[in-house]
């Protein structure tokens, strides 16, 4: 037995590696890719895919999936959104909320959120299409039932489920986009999925707009929450027709299209597509990666700027003393710039390869820049503070990148899984603390607040990506050495339960970035 395979038996029995006579790794069928049934049943009948074919097949791909993708990104933070919106309406009055009340009802939602990690082990175990049609379904239930909220303690609650529910959405959505796009694809076009999210202040701000010159006889904050709860749920039932659980399903391929993208995935990934089997040797490798750790160490510095989103309609109105209706048009205008930069980020990473840490670097640099304005200016000068403000909110682009990074440069579904985990616990945590700094008695200039974002979220993390980048390189570089030396390297073989090996390609052996040698880790 081999080297490599004698290191997967010990930590794993569950996974069970033997040696073939061709010297190649080989495990057992139900440790495969998903994909592997299909694969064998369609594969030799559809033949290579031509450069013309590709580049229509890409196309028509990217487009769905992240129309699917990011719609359900749109609404997803247009609900987390609503109580920020609220606020600026009658909530406060009708619920006896305080700054920091409000401050407890968005640290008590990202204590849902960290719960809700657990989650995690039913994204693997269930079709995650059918899972995300029951996530959905479940929070537009909530937003509908925060109309029923008349105290404070009934947001709390209401907040805390909602977190629990939205909490492993976005690793829905990350691992779609990974089971359908190339690892390359997929960094290109993370930006404009981000630009979904940042975006969110334009249709939400019009809809606030025009609730504000509504005369109804209910209050104007639960009519606003009945419309965006009311678009999630049209979402949902096109999300329960039509979002698919991997690429063997996906109801706008036909076969030949579904076994090209399981091939220029694997083959470009060197990932699997999907496994529904938990590994736990995967796990443990996970958790002693120290790039599991950076990761999750960036999100929760990062992260600690976070609120600053949920806080923006208060602090327009603070720092510019304007008016509700006029706060909100603001919101559009700053969700307005960050759709810009989202697009002009895609457009540098879809024609330079390998800079996603300097990427980091650079979308960091504006937020870190205003914030110091925002501490040190006058306070005197509204427009250069409101400007400053807008262009502070823009450090979404980073996050973006790091968690669409963080899936590519990882190998093997459970220990992709875990990652997951880890990061999104970073990222619950830095949120269960980040409304606590913005203290009433701070206020208008919440100077502390503003400290630790530029000190913490704008100058150590854009460092961690950093180094990440230099471990990550630092293994291309071994490994890109051994592979000019051995050609055979990229195929293994699975055992059927009859006995009988099969030739396949290495990705859907659903080996790990560490086991899998020749995984070259994109930077």
């Amino acid at each position: 037995m081999s080297d490599s395979a004698d290191s997967v038996n010990e930590k794993s029995p569950e996974v069970k590696v033997v040696k073939s006579s061709k010297d190649h790794v080989v495990i057992k069928s139900r440790d495969a890719d998903v994909t592997l049934h299909f694969m064998e049943a369609h594969d030799k009948e559809v033949e290579e895919i031509t450069p013309e074919e590709e580049k229509k097949l890409a196309r028509k791909t990217t487009i769905i999936i992240l129309i699917l993708t990011a719609m359900t990104d749109l609404l997803l933070y247009a609900d987390k959104a609503t109580l920020s919106y609220a606020s600026i309406f009658e909530l406060w009055a009708d619920t006896n909320m305080t700054q920091n009340r409000y401050n407890n009802a968005n640290t008590l939602f990202y204590a849902g959120f960290l719960i809700g990690q657990l989650n995690l082990f039913f994204v693997q175990k269930f079709p995650i299409g059918k899972f995300l049609t029951l996530i959905t379904f479940l929070w537009t239930v909530i937003i509908f039932l925060t109309c029923t909220a008349t105290s404070y303690q009934g947001i709390y609650a209401l907040r805390f489920f909602l977190g629990f529910v939205e909490s492993v959405v976005v690793p829905i959505l990350n691992a779609t986009m990974g089971q359908f796009m190339t690892s390359i694809e997929k960094a290109a076009t993370a930006p404009v999925f981000y630009s979904t999210c940042i975006g969110v202040t334009i249709p939400v701000g019009f809809i606030a707009y025009g609730v504000l010159h509504a005369h109804i006889a209910i209050p104007i904050w639960k009519l606003f929450m009945i419309i965006i709860a009311s678009c999630t749920f049209v979402w949902t039932i096109v999300i329960f027709f039509y979002y698919p659980n991997n690429p063997t399903d996906a109801k706008f391929l036909s076969t030949k299209e579904k076994v090209w993208v399981i091939r220029r995935v694997q083959g470009t990934t060197g990932a699997s597509v999907e496994q529904k089997v938990f590994k736990r040797y995967q796990a443990i490798e996970a958790f002693k990666d120290p790039i599991s750790w950076l990761f999750g160490l960036f999100f929760l510095l990062q992260q600690l700027a976070n609120n600053l989103a949920y806080q923006q309609n208060l602090l327009f109105e603070g720092i510019g003393n304007i008016s509700n209706l006029d706060s909100t048009l603001v919101s559009v205008a700053s969700g307005g710039w960050g759709v810009i930069c989202c697009f002009i980020a895609t457009y540098v990473l879809y024609w330079k390869k390998d800079i996603t840490a300097f990427s980091v670097v650079f979308w960091t640099l504006p937020s870190f820049a205003s914030s110091i304005a925002i501490a040190t200016m006058p306070w005197d000068q509204k427009i250069g503070l409101l400007a400053n403000l807008c262009i502070a909110s823009q450090f979404g682009i980073p996050w973006i990148l790091m968690f669409s990074w963080t899936s590519t440069t990882c190998s093997g579904y459970t220990k992709k899984l875990i990652r997951n985990g880890i990061i999104m616990a970073g990222y619950s945590i830095a949120n269960l603390i980040s409304p606590q700094l913005w203290q009433e008695k701070d206020g208008p200039r919440y100077v502390p607040a503003w400290i630790v974002q530029i000190v913490l979220s704008f100058f150590l993390a854009p460092l961690v990506a950093l180094v990440i980048w230099y471990i990550l390189r630092k293994r291309n570089i071994v490994r890109l050495a051994a592979l000019s030396e051995n050609s055979d390297s990229a195929s293994g073989y699975v055992e059927e339960d009859d006995g009988v090996e099969v030739k396949v390609n290495k990705a859907a052996l659903d080996l790990t970035d560490l086991e899998n040698e020749e995984f070259i880790y994109p930077l």
